[in-house]
C-alpha cells in the first residue's frame, strides 16, 4: 500500500473539505494521486448527497438583494441551525443570491454541482429555493429576523419604498396566496361556495337568504383569510380597520408582484 504523508493528506483536505480520514483513504485508493483522490471524493460526496436529497431541511437562510432598479430573493435551506451559521454555507448564499439578481431565475441551475460538493461536505442535504427576479417599479423587501428563515419581496406600481416595506412585512404574516379576487381560480371559489352551502350553518337558515350568507362568508373566510386568501382582501396589519386593498388605493399604487420565500419546511 502507498505510504501517504500527512502533507498530502492536508493539501487534500484542503482541497475538499472532506475528513481526514476520507482524504487519506481516497489517497490510498488512489496510489497518492492527489487528483484522482479529488475525483473520488467528489464522486462519493455526489453518492452521498443523493441519499440525503428526501431528507427534510427546515433551516437555511432567505436572502434578498436590491441594486439598481433590480431586485431578487433567494432561500437556500439545509438540516441544521449550526450548518445555516457556517461561513461556506453562507457563502454559497451569498454567490446564488447574485447571480439570480444578476441573471435572473435560470442562474441558480448553475449552482447544482457545487450544491452537491457543499451537500457533501457539510453532511446535509442543501436546497436552493424559489429564485425569484423582479425588475422596475417600486421595489421593497423584508425578512423576517432574528432566524432570516423567511423573506419577501415586493413589485408596485406607484406607492413608495416605505410602502412596499410594510406591504413585505403584512405578506410576511398574512400569506396570501393571490393578490386580487381575479387571480383566484373559478374552480377554487366553485369548491369552496360549494363547502359553505353544505354545511349546517347555511342549511339552518331559509333558503331565500342561503346565497347571501354565502357571499358574506365566502368574503370574510376564504377571501379575506389570514394566512392564505386574497392579499387586498386582508386586514392590514399595521391598522385592522382597513384593509390592504384600501391603503393601496389612497396611495395610488397597485401590486404588479411578490414572492414569499421560506425555508423552514422547504
Amino acid at each position: 500500500m502507498t505510504e501517504i504523508g500527512a502533507a498530502l493528506v492536508k493539501e487534500l483536505r484542503d482541497r475538499t473539505g472532506a475528513g481526514m480520514m476520507e482524504c487519506k483513504r481516497a489517497l490510498q485508493e488512489t496510489g497518492g494521486d492527489i487528483d484522482a483522490a479529488v475525483t473520488l471524493l467528489r464522486e462519493k460526496g455526489m453518492a452521498q448527497a443523493g441519499k440525503r436529497a428526501d431528507r427534510a431541511t427546515t433551516e437555511g437562510l432567505v436572502g434578498v438583494l436590491l441594486e439598481g432598479d433590480a431586485g431578487a430573493i433567494v432561500g437556500v435551506g439545509c438540516e441544521t441551525d449550526p450548518v445555516s451559521k457556517n461561513d461556506e454555507f453562507r457563502s454559497f448564499a451569498e454567490r446564488v443570491l447574485r447571480a439570480v439578481h444578476a441573471d435572473g431565475p435560470g442562474a441558480a441551475e448553475g449552482f447544482e454541482q457545487e450544491r452537491l460538493e457543499l451537500s457533501a461536505r457539510l453532511g446535509e442535504n442543501i436546497v436552493i429555493v424559489q429564485p425569484t427576479r423582479f425588475e422596475g417599479g417600486t421595489l421593497a423587501q423584508y425578512v423576517h429576523p432574528p432566524a432570516n428563515k423567511l423573506g419577501v419581496l415586493v413589485q408596485l406600481d406607484g406607492g413608495t419604498a416605505e410602502l412596499g416595506r410594510q406591504l413585505a412585512m403584512h405578506i410576511s404574516f398574512g400569506r396570501p396566496e393571490w393578490v386580487t379576487r381575479d387571480d383566484v381560480p373559478a374552480e377554487a371559489v366553485a369548491a369552496e361556495r360549494q363547502i359553505y352551502l353544505n354545511s349546517d350553518e347555511v342549511l339552518s337558515k331559509p333558503e331565500a337568504a342561503r346565497e347571501k350568507i354565502v357571499d358574506g362568508m365566502l368574503g370574510k373566510r376564504f377571501f379575506a383569510a389570514t394566512p392564505g386568501g386574497v392579499l387586498v382582501d386582508q386586514a392590514w396589519i399595521h391598522d385592522a380597520s382597513s384593509t390592504v386593498g384600501r391603503v393601496l388605493e389612497e396611495a395610488g399604487a397597485s401590486v404588479r408582484a411578490f414572492a414569499l420565500v421560506s425555508v423552514a419546511g422547504s
